[in-house]
């Protein structure tokens, strides 16, 4: 396990502002900054998956309230009210405004430094939902792309990803290795969203990798790889990797891990960044299954402190002032 001092956050600074880094974003991710408060259908702050999951059971009036599995809960609502009813009432959470958290500021500022500094362009991978990081984009004066997986089983794009260049209409990427809509050199900053997305232009393009099923369907599509465009997937298999908000506890990184990668090791130097367990015994089972990642360094750190440090460490452009 690596240490997270001046040497660690020169080293991924450096990275960062090279554009060799690639972020990748957890359920975590969202509770940067967040304090002890509980989540509430008003909150200011995006739910954690037991939240959501517990939100979900009291809307679709699941029988067991003791039951915080998102998964399980996301299935019954889905076989009890229908798939249109689920993403209702999803839409009801990340569909709310909510204020990017300083990770998501710090993402943003870097993709504009690399802008200005002619640097490859930032792509960021996620499997979250919310739109927090266009909103960060987008406050920077940033155009971006945004690519995700197709969950809902009425869609024609059903098991592909889809694509949405700025001013343009999701397109379904029927040829991935072929796919000439995003360039091997990306001209904006892009991000792919592998579990669906929220999509505050038209609610029937919504997404969600949430229920049991969908995770089986997600399951059984083979090497992701195959689905992703070449641009994207030639940058994901070539940088190295900054995992944020993410625990491989977590059953749902090992699948995208899995289906990304499979057993081959990553290329270059990664490191994942997690608030460190309570229970020594749950910390052992963690740096064990980092380990089993080749190349792949845990650092323990608050993602709040984490990014304030490295923060200091990155030439970053001021922030842009927000006006009301």
């Amino acid at each position: 396990m690596e240490r997270a001092d001046d040497d660690h956050y020169f080293s991924i600074a450096e990275k960062l502002a090279g554009g060799r880094m690639i972020p990748f974003l957890g359920a975590g991710a969202n509770l940067c900054d967040r304090g002890d408060e509980a989540w509430a259908p008003d909150s200011p702050f995006l739910p954690s998956g037991s939240e959501l999951a517990d939100h979900l059971a009291s809307r679709g009036r699941y029988p067991d309230p003791e039951d915080h599995n998102l998964m399980r809960v996301s299935q019954y609502v889905d076989a009890a009210r229908g798939e249109d009813e689920l993403y209702v009432y999803l839409r009801e959470v990340f569909g709310s405004d909510y204020r990017p958290t300083s990770l998501h500021r710090l993402l943003a500022r870097t993709a504009r430094l690399l802008a200005e500094t002619a640097k490859p362009q930032l792509l960021a991978v996620t499997t979250n939902y919310d739109d927090l990081l266009e909103v960060a984009l987008a406050e920077e004066g940033l155009e971006f792309d945004v690519v995700w997986y197709e969950a809902k089983h009425n869609s024609a794009a059903h098991g592909r990803f889809l694509h949405r260049a700025p001013g343009k209409k999701p397109k379904a990427i029927a040829r991935p290795n072929k796919y000439a809509g995003l360039p091997i050199a990306l001209e904006r900053p892009a991000i792919l969203k592998l579990h669906g997305c929220l999509n505050r232009d038209s609610a029937s393009d919504d997404s969600y990798v949430v229920t049991e099923d969908s995770y089986i369907d997600y399951l059984s599509g083979g090497d992701v790889g195959a689905l992703v465009p070449i641009a994207l997937w030639q940058r994901m298999t070539s940088s190295s990797l900054l995992f944020l908000g993410y625990s491989l506890n977590d059953w749902n990184l090992r699948v995208v891990l899995n289906r990304i990668w499979g057993t081959r090791k990553l290329v270059a130097k990664s490191w994942a960044i997690q608030r460190e367990p309570a229970d020594p015994k749950v910390s052992k089972i963690e740096q064990t299954l980092w380990d089993a990642r080749d190349n792949v360094e845990l650092v323990y750190c608050e993602l709040s402190e984490y990014v304030q440090e490295l923060e200091a460490k990155l030439p970053l452009p001021a922030a842009v002032q927000q006006v009301g």
